[in-house]
């Protein structure tokens, strides 16, 4: 905790659209219990690593190859988290399964947002743009976002926030991505972040 406020850290590997909705949550007061303070990518050209840097928030670059494998780069995730006291771990288009260790350690402490309304269209294999080719191959009506606590089942962890988007008549996976994000990704994670962040410091005061 500092300042009263759960220290958090958004892990990311691509353009960051879900890390700039945290930040801008947070310039707004949307997210006003919790503060983000550091930056994990796993992908070294990540266009989220700039929003980082124009927000002013501590990015760092940790992937699989320089820290010798999965087990290598999650040691060195947990120091960055351990050194920098912190909080509430937010994976926000992180492409890396994180080990049964990893989650265990950080129990009900690490959130995901995914593009459905789980439990459908989730699970192994169901990541980016695969979400919404299934969706529609389904024929679903009504489609949308969650975000869950992470354990160690892909998608597997408890619900903390839904939002259903309507699918409509000729929409392509990439219509209805943009759709999703507006509409519920980008809404739902900060108010899970703020709703997260708040539980965490009434715990710590108790």
């Amino acid at each position: 905790m500092k300042n009263n406020k759960a220290s958090i850290a958004v892990l990311v590997s691509g353009g960051g659209t879900n890390l700039q909705a945290l930040l801008d949550a947070q310039k707004s007061g949307i997210l006003k219990s919790g503060s983000i303070e550091l930056v994990i990518s796993n992908n070294a050209s990540a266009y989220a690593l700039q929003r980082a840097a124009n927000a002013g928030v501590e990015a760092l670059t940790l992937t699989k190859k320089a820290c010798g494998g999965q087990q290598g780069m999650e040691e060195a995730i947990i120091h960055a988290l351990e050194e920098r006291g912190i909080d509430l771990i937010i994976l926000a288009g992180f492409m890396s399964i994180l080990s049964a260790e990893f989650t265990a350690r950080y129990d009900h402490r690490i959130l995901n947002v995914h593009p459905s309304l789980i439990p459908s269209f989730c699970g192994a294999g169901f990541y980016g743009l695969h979400v919404h080719e299934a969706a529609l191959a389904k024929g679903v009506k009504v489609t949308g976002a969650t975000v869950h606590f992470v354990n160690e089942i892909p998608d597997g962890g408890e619900i903390i926030l839904q939002k259903a988007v309507n699918v409509h008549e000729g929409d392509t996976p990439e219509k209805l991505q943009k759709r999703v994000m507006r509409q519920a990704e980008w809404k739902i994670l900060p108010a899970a972040a703020e709703k997260v962040s708040a539980s965490l410091i009434n715990r710590q005061e108790k």
